[in-house]
């Protein structure tokens, strides 16, 4: 038996555009490797490249991506910006719903432990978390 076009459902092309938006931000591995080292605390680009080994201007691209996203958040501090997640639980209640997809489907995979448990607070990190407060004292690099 056919199923009639009057009894489909109606889509939301904003909702879906939306939710698209959030799943690419996460499909592209580079970007969720950033957001498993922001899932540490604030970085700065320069912290970026040097953990993940890429380009400035590659690091740059996907934090940009994940700002316009809403993942993360900027924070400028003199010459340099300090990057970070804005919903660290929420984000981990994703990563989780994820695995068990995954598990559920045969792809048993986890991603980094403080992805998947975030500390505890409003902030995933600080600046004095990161060595930030030695860093202000002796004056910061820029970018």
């Amino acid at each position: 038996m056919a199923i009639e076009v009057s009894e489909l459902p109606t889509l939301d092309a904003r909702a879906t555009a939306a939710y698209a938006h959030l799943f690419q931000a996460l499909s592209e591995p580079t970007r969720l490797a950033v957001v498993q080292h922001l899932a540490s605390g604030e970085h700065r680009v320069r912290d970026l490249v040097e953990h993940m080994g890429l380009a400035q201007s590659t690091v740059s691209k996907h934090l940009s991506f994940l700002v316009e996203c809403h993942l993360i958040q900027a924070r400028p501090e003199g010459r340099a910006t300090w990057y970070s997640l804005t919903r660290p639980h929420e984000l981990a209640a994703l990563i989780a719903a994820a695995e068990h997809i995954l598990h559920a489907t045969g792809t048993d995979a986890v991603l980094c432990a403080h992805l998947r448990h975030p500390p505890q607070g409003p902030a995933t990190g600080t600046a004095a978390a990161q060595g930030g407060a030695a860093a202000s004292s002796s004056g910061r690099e820029a970018e």
